[in-house]
């Protein structure tokens, strides 16, 4: 059987970034023992690649601290859960206990659409986000997540591509970094894609014949343009709600990703499996952002914090394309399939997917975003076939050919270095 990596943090690499999160992130609010008044730029920081008695050095006079971190998974046994826990681990460790993460999960302080609010006022200190969810309130963020429908689909070497070129894409648009300072909040990662969308269906649907008529659970508006563009029909319904309405046949399938289904158990009710390879669906983009307390923390602590954005997304990564492969063993148990899309089909979503995207971006104000994540995308795309990162086969047999221990910290060194190291805290 093929597992994603398990909730037991893994070592640091040794690189000198630090290392470790996954769908986290953050600000610094109720900050224990730090001075609200104190000059931010207090003390000094280190260079990226610093030995750990320097840091320590750096860190010798300040204050413990303790950060509240509100990461995307329900509970510490969530095939989620390596997201925060990798984080606490890495901030802990590299701060030499200096800084305490207090995981809180399930989203118990805040929901998704008040975690702006409580990390703006400080009940939250790091949380993974998701912007994608107010569109009208980040356009230019939704703006790049639409476009992402229009890059190249794979089961592992383009989605990492894809959600590097979104973090470097976000990172280069002036407009993004706006809708999150318009907040008061601080974007540490910009943009986390995540996983590609599938479809997960009660019966197989791959045609375009198939498509008509069909309800279709979605998570975001430009999703339910191009199911409507197919011709199906949206239905907005929230994620707890979608395993009993497939079961019932309320709806017909589920639109998203495969790493929640896993763990809500959807194949035993919707074990057809449907992929995308020429293009893809919008998708529900998160980002791991903090609130307008980190400023105050010392810039050491600041530090520390931001160069754990690369394991951030590699370890993002490894729990979301893990689980893909336990999605596809899940459906076969349950007697179900994991189909392409027909041509007909990826050709009318490809199409729509351009014409969708342009004009989201326009109307963002944003109208070279495409361009930038598609230029992005091609780049990255060269990069991680340069790292080794490859599809070994055909998604329907990604349960057999996945490696058991992957590992996308070589990409996340590379990525924060080239798109996020000029943002670093100093």
């Amino acid at each position: 059987m093929n597992r994603i990596r398990s909730a037991s943090v893994r070592p640091l690499t040794a690189i000198a970034t630090v290392a470790s999160l996954a769908l986290l992130a953050g600000c610094a609010g109720s900050v224990g023992g730090s001075d609200s008044d104190s000059d931010a730029s207090a003390g000094e920081g280190f260079a990226y690649d610093a030995p750990q008695d320097e840091i320590d050095e750096a860190l010798a006079d300040l204050d413990p601290v303790t950060l509240k971190f509100q990461p995307s998974a329900m509970s510490e046994k969530s095939i989620l859960a390596p997201n925060g826990l990798d984080v606490k681990k890495a901030i802990e460790e590299r701060s030499g206990g200096k800084i305490t993460v207090d995981i809180v999960w399930g989203q118990a302080i805040a929901s998704y659409a008040d975690v702006d609010d409580a990390l703006a006022d400080g009940r939250v200190d790091l949380a993974f986000t998701l912007p994608s969810y107010t569109p009208a309130e980040y356009p230019a963020f939704d703006a790049l997540g639409t476009a992402m429908s229009t890059l190249p689909s794979s089961p592992v070497a383009s989605d990492l591509a894809a959600n590097a070129a979104g973090v470097q894409a976000a990172w280069e648009t002036p407009e993004v970094l706006a809708e999150f300072e318009d907040k008061n909040l601080v974007p540490l990662i910009p943009m986390l894609a995540a996983g590609g969308y599938s479809t997960m269906c009660s019966k197989s649907m791959t045609s375009l014949d198939d498509w008509k008529g069909k309800q279709l659970r979605v998570g975001s508006a430009a999703a339910g343009k191009q199911v409507t563009d197919l011709g199906a029909t949206p239905v907005s319904l929230s994620f707890p709600e979608t395993y009993e309405a497939l079961q019932r046949g309320t709806v017909d399938c589920d639109l998203g990703q495969l790493a929640p289904n896993v763990e809500a158990g959807t194949f035993e009710v919707a074990p057809n499996i449907g992929v995308a390879s020429d293009a893809g669906i919008a998708r529900s983009a998160g980002a791991i952002t903090a609130g307008k307390k980190y400023s105050e923390l010392p810039v050491a602590y600041q530090q520390i914090v931001f160069d754990s954005m690369s394991t951030t997304f590699s370890t993002m990564m490894e729990v979301v394309i893990g689980a893909k492969a336990m999605a596809v063993e899940q459906a076969k148990a349950n007697d179900g399939s994991v189909e392409p899309f027909d041509d007909d089909v990826q050709k009318q979503m490809a199409k729509y997917a351009r014409t969708l995207s342009d004009k989201t971006a326009k109307n963002a104000g944003v109208p070279d975003a495409p361009s930038t994540l598609k230029t992005a995308g091609a780049d990255w795309q060269k990069s991680v076939t340069e790292l080794g990162y490859e599809d070994k086969g055909d998604f329907a047999d990604l349960d057999q050919w996945y490696p058991k221990d992957a590992n996308y910290d070589e990409l996340g060194t590379q990525l924060f270095e080239k798109a996020m190291a000029g943002h670093r805290p100093e």
